[in-house]
């Protein structure tokens, strides 16, 4: 019986790129749409960019843009990343949006007369020098509990603990790092705790992931707590209906934005809204990951609850990305942009090397670089596309292309390939993608055995007829593994389908079959991934990471004292040596002399600037007591100042002339 699901990711903030952390996300989620519709189930697959709040307000005005330029913007910007790791949404909307506001506004009235609403008056941190109430956002400190450092307001980033902005220690306003005051204002509270007793009968339905019920279990022990649903202005989002100058708080409007957008489709499509939000047999499944498992876990199921729309069938909760075993970092390359990623490799391989980690956990995965490449050069490469260029190209070649019946020797073979459909139907239904993985490479192992052995390349010498057969026993379990592997590589798989010459591979086509039929040979299915292609991208991230802020859109950073000024110790040197660094767009390698033979290794980011011909020889200002760096290239003990724009215009600080290595420059 066809299922009718609508399927949700967190919406991401209008406030920056998307990078390789969000994508798991996302890529999870589109995998999951699109198995659900190769099943033949009707599933739609609904987001939005999350565009409220002051820190969007802020980086407009520093940008000299209004909000909805900004937002706009950001919203192509993040389409056309999602794009390129083929990530199909039915629609992606706006938080910003006349839904949306009307929508806000009828779940607030629900909350309102049902007498879930309390005012009260309440301290809240507030920034003299901004001249505005902070957002939990907009403050750092350190957190209550665990006592990691720069930690957000509400919520820590180091244990997941989510305390209330006056339990954070230190805290600092994080536009201008000024500490701020406690002022008075009056704000709106949702009753949550009116809820309890149905939100615990929720959660104790199937709904969450096990280590998730544990989490919420903590919760419910010590109470749910009243939640703040206003902010003041200046704000930028939707105001509270019968008042001058508050505001809902962007985390009342953001998952309103699910149903925001779903009406948005269904104006378009002709389709009735509330049988998408109201039905009880639709099923509804967000996706999210677990730093924000609080409000889609308490807040969210209590504000459908309160105004009569349909709770979620399940929310699948994911962990956090880290790239060679550490969390995402600028300084060392890893907080890398989808779009740099994509610049440099191939997408789909992330969608293949994300599913070969995911399980269905709230586990944090791990980007391991030199396992992503061998995984890819071995699975997609060695072992899926090799199969069907090897069985393609023997029958084009000798055999016109044309398929012929599979011997009934061989049809056990195809059989032992089908036999695993429903184990792999599970894991993707499950988001076990990584059992999915392996099992598909499994087989995908067994059918280039059954090459190897058929021999087809020596076999077409003496026997044709033969040979045609055992090839279309290997196309035809290619074929199979096709359908098993869509969900992961759609684009890929498209492309195949077009040179087998059969329609867009659903589930059911497992019944089909590759006989009798013509197929082109296979243009190159995919090609390896080379460890200067992971080394370009880290250096573009680099590079983008440690280009010159802008001044309108990066905040000034905390004050030095003169006392901080005075430790750096400026010193002439003269370059001995200087040579290119291998697989290096920026980086030169210079060798300096500080006096009395006193040599330094640093590498500087100048080669666009110089040749090394250009700088042997010549006296530079550099940074000498600098903190040793290790670099992938090797380590850089110290730093050559230069300034300029970039490319060409890029100029070394040079001393007076007559100055001798080691002088020091006051």
């Amino acid at each position: 019986m066809e299922r009718k699901i609508l399927v949700t990711s967190a919406l991401p903030y209008a406030n920056g790129p998307i990078h390789m952390g969000h994508l798991v996300e996302y890529i999870q989620t589109d995998v999951w749409v699109r198995f659900q519709k190769m099943l033949g189930n009707r599933c739609i697959y609904i987001c939005a960019d999350d565009t409220h709040g002051t820190p969007v307000m802020i980086s407009a005005k520093k940008a000299g843009v209004t909000p909805e330029e900004l937002i706009a913007k950001s919203h192509g910007e993040h389409l056309s990343a999602f794009k390129r790791f083929f990530i199909e949404f039915d629609n992606y909307y706006t938080t910003h949006s006349p839904e949306n506001k009307t929508l806000c506004e009828e779940i607030y009235s629900f909350m309102k007369n049902g007498k879930h609403i309390n005012e009260r008056e309440v301290s809240q941190f507030y920034c003299e020098h901004d001249e505005m109430f902070l957002p939990d956002r907009l403050i750092r400190g350190e957190c209550p509990k665990c006592c990691a450092k720069d930690q957000y307001g509400d919520a820590c980033e180091a244990c997941s603990t989510t305390y209330n902005p006056s339990d954070l220690k230190s805290p600092k306003c994080s536009v201008c790092q000024k500490e701020p005051i406690w002022k008075t204002t009056l704000h709106y509270f949702f009753k949550l705790s009116d809820f309890q007793d149905k939100l615990k009968a929720w959660y104790e339905e199937d709904h969450l992931q096990p280590e998730v019920k544990r989490k919420l279990g903590e919760w419910f022990e010590e109470g749910l707590k009243d939640w703040d649903i206003s902010r003041d202005a200046p704000y930028f989002g939707f105001k509270i209906p019968q008042t001058e100058d508050k505001y809902f708080y962007v985390w009342l409007d953001a998952p309103i934005g699910y149903m925001a957008s779903t009406k948005n489709w269904c104006e378009r499509n002709g389709e009735d809204f509330d049988s998408w939000w109201k039905d009880k047999n639709t099923e509804i499944y967000h996706f999210i990951g677990k730093d924000i498992m609080y409000f889609h876990c308490l807040f969210w199921p209590a504000m459908l609850m309160c105004s009569d729309y349909k709770t979620p069938e399940k929310i699948f909760i994911h962990g956090f990305l880290t790239v060679d075993g550490e969390k995402m970092s600028k300084s060392k390359g890893t907080f890398i942009k989808a779009d740099t990623f994509a610049n440099n490799i191939n997408p789909e391989y992330l969608r293949y090397y994300y599913c070969c980690k995911l399980s269905g956990g709230i586990g944090d995965i791990d980007l391991n670089l030199n396992d992503f490449q061998t995984r890819i050069n071995s699975d997609i490469i060695g072992k899926i596309a090799n199969l069907g260029v090897r069985a393609s190209s023997i029958l084009s070649k000798n055999l016109e292309g044309n398929t012929g019946c599979i011997l009934p020797e061989d049809k056990p073979f195809i059989d032992s390939i089908k036999s695993s459909s429903e184990m792999i139907q599970k894991c993707y239904e499950t988001l076990d993608y990584a059992k999915g993985i392996r099992e598909i490479t499994r087989l995908a192992d067994v059918a280039n055995k059954f090459v190897e052995d058929s021999a087809p390349w020596a076999l077409v010498k003496t026997d044709k007829e033969q040979t045609r057969a055992k090839l279309t026993a290997a196309l035809e379990a290619f074929r199979l593994l096709l359908i098993y592997i869509k969900p992961v590589l759609p684009n890929m798989v498209n492309k195949i389908e077009k040179h087998l010459k059969i329609q867009s591979l659903l589930w059911k086509d497992l019944d089909c079959s590759i006989e009798k039929k013509n197929v082109d040979k296979f243009p190159h299915l995919a090609t390896r991934i080379e460890k200067e292609q992971i080394d370009k991208m880290l250096e573009a991230t680099i590079a983008e990471n440690n280009s010159v802020p802008d001044s309108k859109t990066e905040p000034i950073a905390a004050e030095c004292t003169i006392e901080d000024f005075a430790k750096i110790d400026l010193r002439v040197a003269k370059i001995v040596n200087a040579e290119y660094v291998e697989n290096a767009n920026a980086l030169l390698r210079l060798t300096v002399d500080l006096g009395e033979n006193k040599t330094r290794n640093i590498f500087a980011g100048i080669k666009s600037a110089y040749t090394p011909e250009k700088l042997i020889g010549t006296n530079v200002i550099v940074v000498a007591n600098l903190k040793p760096r290790k670099m992938k290239f090797g380590t850089s003990e110290g730093m050559v100042i230069a300034a300029g724009e970039g490319g060409e215009n890029i100029f070394v600080l040079r001393p007076d002339p007559g100055a001798s290595p080691g002088d020091k420059i006051h």
